[in-house]
């Protein structure tokens, strides 16, 4: 019922989608020489042989496919790999990381005709659907054409999960689309199983398998140069609040390490001027890396509000303070810094990423504090003795090298319903 009610309303707000999809693009979160795509119009024709379609939302489920898309290809060349998003940064993210043998479109907005136009063109053989955003239209669409989906990285969260609870059949006929669904924990798979999914197992958390993030060499030699011996702390991925949280943080640990350098990569980067202007009210001498400017000695902090240059920072800084973790947001991704073999600190809030952190901390891979004067205190250790804490970079980086493997299992998966749908979905 809510379904076919669903369906009905978008078909007739086409004139509303529009107007939203051209606001979106007055605020730059639309790119309008791709609008077309988003009508489920693409203009680039569909490649001869067999299509994988992966579909990730933004940026962070879109760096996990990338892992597995190099597994697809690596055991099939003749394979093509298409890879949907819905942002302008992850679409400009897998432009400039996608490898040979893949290519990225825009998901289509989830209006009906939009959806039937974006499948009669790519007429996609297997589907790699990862973690958890349904739209009811394509979801229906793709079961209505009987073409075998897989849920990646899968999860549910607390509040999704209540939320769904009130609607049962709709979400049971969108989950019941998916041949086979792999969790990212025994919570997430409990939860997908009492809401309808079938075929559902546990697999590691994608993200474990992602490359490393890219790091510019020259950048990073040219920041060393310029930096010198200072010592460093890095907040990777702030969000507003958590820059106040590394003022003050800065202030105190300037007093016994008067040559601290703390560096700021903002998870909106256009946030940079308002940074800049809070630090200055707080008497904290800044330069902002979107202006061209490099850390003087003066600077106590370097404000690095620009695109895809984390892995230079991450290079540059051992020590890393997680955002989303102080703001109410859920946490980013801790995987990403343990690659590069630093120290990882993160506050109280990290329900995003919940069964990570949970294997970190069992294996004393990272450090969780409650409020900012532990981080303070923490901090204040670890610049005295970072002898005594190399062991919590060590044992990150050791535990995602061993977690890997994830990609080149779920690419098997993936594949092996390229050869027997039937038999696939019973395996």
């Amino acid at each position: 019922m809510l379904l076919s009610l669903y369906k009905s309303a978008t078909g007739a707000a086409t004139p509303l989608i529009a107007l939203y999809l051209a606001r979106r693009a007055k605020r730059g979160k639309e790119d309008m020489a791709r609008a077309h795509e988003r009508r489920g119009r693409p203009d680039m024709p569909r490649p001869k042989g067999r299509l994988i379609w992966l579909h990730g939302a933004s940026v962070g489920e879109s760096l996990s496919l990338l892992s597995v898309i190099t597994a697809l290809l690596k055991a099939d060349p003749a394979l093509h790999v298409m890879v949907t998003t819905g942002t302008v940064t992850s679409a400009k993210l897998m432009q400039d990381r996608l490898p040979d043998g893949a290519f990225h479109q825009y998901i289509p907005v989830d209006h009906p005709a939009w959806v039937k136009s974006f499948l009669d063109h790519w007429q996609p053989d297997v589907i790699g659907w990862a973690e958890s955003e349904f739209w009811p239209n394509m979801l229906s669409e793709i079961c209505t054409r009987d073409i075998p989906a897989v849920l990646l990285n899968a999860r549910m969260s607390e509040k999704s999960f209540k939320s769904w609870r009130r609607a049962p059949g709709m979400i049971a006929s969108m989950l019941q689309c998916f041949s086979t669904c792999l969790a990212q924990s025994q919570l997430d798979a409990d939860r997908l199983k009492a809401l309808g999914a079938k075929n559902v197992s546990i697999a590691a958390n994608l993200k474990y398998a992602a490359a490393p993030l890219p790091c510019n060499t020259h950048a990073l030699e040219s920041l060393k140069n310029t930096v010198g011996g200072r010592k460093t702390i890095l907040w990777a991925c702030t969000h507003p609040g958590e820059e106040d949280i590394a003022a003050a943080t800065h202030k105190t640990l300037k007093t016994t390490a008067p040559d601290l350098l703390t560096i700021i990569v903002p998870r909106h980067p256009l946030r940079g001027d308002d940074i800049t202007a809070m630090l200055q009210q707080r008497d904290l001498t800044a330069a902002q890396r979107s202006k061209n400017a490099t850390p003087s000695h003066a600077d106590d902090i370097y404000i690095a509000d620009t695109l895809g240059e984390l892995g230079v920072f991450f290079s540059l800084c051992k020590t890393v303070v997680m955002g989303g973790s102080f703001a109410d947001i859920g946490g980013h991704n801790p995987i990403e810094p343990a690659q590069y073999g630093c120290t990882i600190l993160y506050g109280p809030h990290m329900y995003n990423f919940r069964t990570i952190s949970a294997d970190f901390e069992n294996r004393h891979a990272a450090l969780r504090v409650q409020n900012a004067t532990m981080l303070a205190t923490k901090l204040k250790k670890i610049l005295q003795a970072p002898e005594n804490y190399a062991s919590i970079a060590t044992a990150a980086q050791a535990w995602v090298e061993e977690k890997s493997h994830i990609a080149d299992e779920t690419a098997a998966i993936c594949l092996s319903y390229l050869k027997n749908p039937q038999e696939a979905a019973h395996a």
